[in-house]
């Protein structure tokens, strides 16, 4: 004791390990290769990952200048963060009926919920009665909503002054939002207090559906019209919403997706410039829906990016710093869903509104667990709502001002992603800007390259989606898509819009196409209070105007291939009795085979198949006879390379002999051996990075006697 210095100096006793001495150590555990080669991580949005950051790479980009609420809001608009306001839960209710939402709307904002988020059909987003346009539109994907006597039952009992309103409402904010305040008129709610969302994007609508009823100028001069109205009357309805939802859904990156929604956000800037508004008048009104992934730390960035950028580009139109400041709503991503092993679901929803929390969103949509097999019920509302209330009064997350700044990685990551995404926004702006982009399908090529990268990821089993293509749950029963009764609801619908207009005995609606600006908007707000329907006041308002078609983009899930394997499976199963069989015929001890073993088990289960795996097998001949008693047609071979060239032949041999159209296919890949196994008779191989889902597709195919086309 008489020996301890009376002080501790941390920074003498301990010297600091330099970046490049750790590397040093780290390539010697690496037998020699090279760092670079070996532990960076490159994603999809083409930037290298390390699996260490330090106080050097923070130096470099200087973000612990910025505070919250200052400088390029990178921390977040306000500098108190949560405490100026907790995010707005904004869970979405995509019930078909007025009366199902309106039930759904009064349970969940007494139990927590703290914003109204309406969620119109496709009928109505195209500005089509019930008794018009597709029968298939009526009730998909939403409510149904035509006049404001459906918007008055959907409110009904809601306080519009005490909730904020958010609607997607497709390609024009204005018969939506006409109606909305139509309704709170003749319910005497008073307008100066109602607050949220109504927004339009008309690039995202012609995306998602291949078309837009009008033509992109008709569209922004709707745009103007909403937002001189808004201007006017003081409103505090942002009207103009860029919504990254369809390419995050498609499979785009994470830079992708903000890269095409600030071009996007951008050209409707012009496009508002050039019809009068400066660019303070404009800003305000503008809100970014974001896609969330279940990339955690990219997800983080790529919100901070977008303030960062948002802050940049007003900044080069003059805008003052109010302007700079954007609001955004992060919504769980569809494309990461699943239908099997759907509470799984929850894991990522709740990862996903983490990373919206950690990144700053100011309102937060987390997806019901089962919202790939239809409208949700109570139980899967109330655990999607309760995530994001666990998050902040458990977690607290809500107390900490920024929790993501000062992290090495974070921040360096938002800085690379603000610059991927700005390169893709400079290339959109030489190519003429995005309205010319997306006629051209030059986003939609770009984002099917990255999906078909993650599509080759996922069947080579790279990019783990847990109980798809790894660890699958071979005790559940197959997913029932819950039956919405479409046919029944439509007929429903078009009586009560044919009783609607017999009740209000009125005249046609009259012709707006002369008219602009709030004179138009009040217009339209007359009109749905005189009795008219969406439908005549498209007429009214579009009557002379075409259609619009551009390629579309490919929305879709990243577990569907596995998703049809299991279907496959299952319509086996009830042709057969049993699911497919496979044979794991393991030589030798436990150790022997094990590995290989458990390895051919999680591989053929992503697909369904009952592996029949008894024990290991001393010699060839008690596999064959073991295999024969099974009843499989597919045969694995499991053991090591050192026994493979022994046992293989005859293993081989003696199945075939058994049974001609077996398939037999060996655990691993022995380069050198590869093509004499073939010839012994081994059809296939199994291994870590081969393309799971080519070959259990062909597997099943050959069982079922069918051979479709491989997705």
């Amino acid at each position: 004791m008489d020996k301890l210095s009376d002080e501790l100096n941390l920074r003498n006793d301990f010297p600091c390990t330099t970046i490049e001495e750790w590397k040093k150590v780290v390539e010697k555990d690496l037998k020699g290769i090279p760092f670079e080669k070996k532990l960076i991580t490159k994603t999809y949005e083409e930037i290298n990952l390390s699996p260490i950051y330090t106080q050097e790479d923070l130096d470099k980009i200087k973000t612990e200048e910025a505070f919250p609420g200052f400088g390029n809001y990178i921390r977040g608009a306000n500098s108190g963060g949560c405490h100026a306001g907790m995010w707005k839960i904004a869970q979405e209710m995509p019930y078909s009926s007025v009366e199902e939402l309106n039930r759904a709307l009064n349970c969940d904002l007494e139990r927590g919920q703290n914003a109204i988020y309406i969620t119109p059909d496709k009928a109505t987003l195209k500005s089509n009665d019930p008794d018009s346009g597709s029968k298939e539109d009526v009730g998909a994907g939403g409510t149904s909503l035509s006049n404001t006597t459906d918007l008055s039952i959907a409110l009904n009992t809601i306080d519009l002054n005490k909730f904020p309103v958010f609607m997607n409402a497709g390609y024009s904010a204005l018969p939506l939002m006409s109606m909305l305040i139509a309704c709170a008129k003749e319910n005497k709610t008073g307008l100066e207090n109602i607050t949220g969302k109504i927004t339009a994007d008309p690039v995202a609508f012609s995306l998602e559906n291949g078309s837009l009823p009008v033509d992109f100028k008709s569209s922004f001069d709707e745009m103007a019209s909403v937002l001189r109205w808004c201007i006017d009357n003081k409103s505090f309805i942002k009207p103009i919403g860029i919504n990254g939802l369809p390419y995050i859904n498609s499979g785009a990156s994470a830079v992708q997706e903000l890269g095409y929604v600030l071009s996007t956000a951008v050209e409707y800037i012009n496009q508002m410039l050039e019809r009068g508004f400066t660019i303070d008048e404009i800003a305000p009104y503008f809100h970014l829906n974001l896609g969330v992934g279940t990339f955690y730390f990219m997800e983080v960035a790529k919100i901070r990016a977008a303030r960062i950028l948002w802050s940049k580009i007003i900044q080069v139109y003059g805008g003052n710093k109010e302007s700079e400041k954007i609001s955004i709503l992060a919504k769980s991503s569809y494309y990461n869903q699943t239908k099997y092993d759907i509470y799984v679901n929850m894991l990522r929803n709740t990862t996903q509104a983490f990373s919206a929390i950690i990144g700053g969103a100011d309102s937060i949509q987390t997806n019901p667990y089962d919202n790939t097999l239809g409208s949700p019920d109570e139980f899967s509302r109330r655990i999607a709502r309760n995530t994001q209330i666990i998050l902040n009064e458990e977690s607290h997350l809500a107390q900490v001002i920024d929790p993501a700044g000062g992290s090495y990685y974070i921040e360096s990551l938002t800085v690379e992603i603000a610059q991927k995404t700005w390169e893709i926004f400079q290339s959109v702006e030489k190519d003429g800007g995005m309205i010319k982009a997306v006629e051209n399908g030059i986003p939609q090529t770009a984002i099917k390259k990255v999906a078909a990268q993650k599509k080759t990821d996922i069947a080579k089993r790279k990019s783990i989606i847990v109980g798809n293509n790894a660890y699958a749950n071979m005790k559940e029963d197959k997913p029932e898509t819950k039956d919405t009764k479409q046919n029944q609801f439509y007929q429903k619908r078009v009586e009560c819009i044919k009783k609607y207009r017999i009740e209000k005995n009125k005249s046609s609606v009259a012709n707006l196409g002369g008219l602009s600006g709030s004179e138009l908007m009040n217009s339209v707000i007359d009109a749905f209070r005189g009795g008219a329907t969406i439908g005549e006041v498209s007429t009214a308002l579009r009557s002379d105007q075409k259609s619009v078609s551009i390629p579309a983009l490919e929305i879709h899930r990243a577990s569907e291939m596995f998703e049809e394997l299991r279907d496959a499976s299952f319509d086996y199963k009830e042709k057969n009795g049993h699911f497919p069989k496979v044979f794991l015929a393991a030589i030798g001890p436990l150790k022997q085979h094990k590995a290989r073993a458990d390895f051919a088990r999680g591989f053929f289960e992503t697909g369904g198949f009952d592996v029949i795996y008894e024990k290991g097998f001393d010699t060839p001949a008690e596999a064959i006879s073991a295999a024969a008693v099974s009843g499989a047609k597919i045969i694995v071979i499991c053991s090591t390379d050192d026994t493979y060239p022994e046992i293989v032949p005859a293993i081989t041999a003696g199945i075939k002999s058994e049974s001609a159209d077996a398939t037999l296919i060996l655990a691993g890949y022995p380069k050198e051996q590869i093509e004499e196994h073939k010839k012994s008779g081994v059809d296939d191989f199994i291994y870590l990075g081969a393309d799971a889902y080519f070959l259990l597709k062909k597997l099943i195919d050959k069982l079922n006697g069918t051979s479709g086309e491989l997705k």
